[in-house]
């Protein structure tokens, strides 16, 4: 499922890597909530790859398997799948639950680029 291979831009974080790669990142950073038993999954996260690309140093996009990683799930009380969690600063500042068209996702995303700057 979501994770970064040679096709896609999209990294795996877990439970013991989410403070590094998502609170502390240095840009938003939209994290995907998934699960292996999920099929809008599967559709949201090829938008996503694509929209990875597309965002390329602005925006970094990364995926969490809710069944592997429960304790960041239960943190950020995530009940249903696929949810969308953007973080800036370390905190979140969008969300979107359940599956999108990828027109939608890329003005939600891009919503939260504006006041930063690289």
């Amino acid at each position: 499922m979501p994770q970064e291979t040679g096709t896609t831009p999209l990294t795996a974080v877990t439970d013991a890597s989410f403070a590094t790669t998502v609170l502390a990142a240095d840009r938003p950073v939209v994290v995907d909530f998934w699960a292996e038993w999920c099929p809008p999954c599967v559709a949201v996260s090829r938008s996503l790859a694509e929209l990875a690309v597309e965002f390329g140093d602005r925006l970094r996009i990364v995926t969490l398997n809710t069944d592997e990683n429960p304790a960041t799930t239960r943190a950020y009380q995530v009940m249903s799948m696929p949810t969308l969690l953007v973080f800036r600063d370390g905190e979140v500042v969008g969300s979107t639950v359940g599956a999108r068209p990828k027109s939608n996702l890329r003005l939600s995303f891009a919503r939260h680029l504006e006041p930063w700057r690289p």
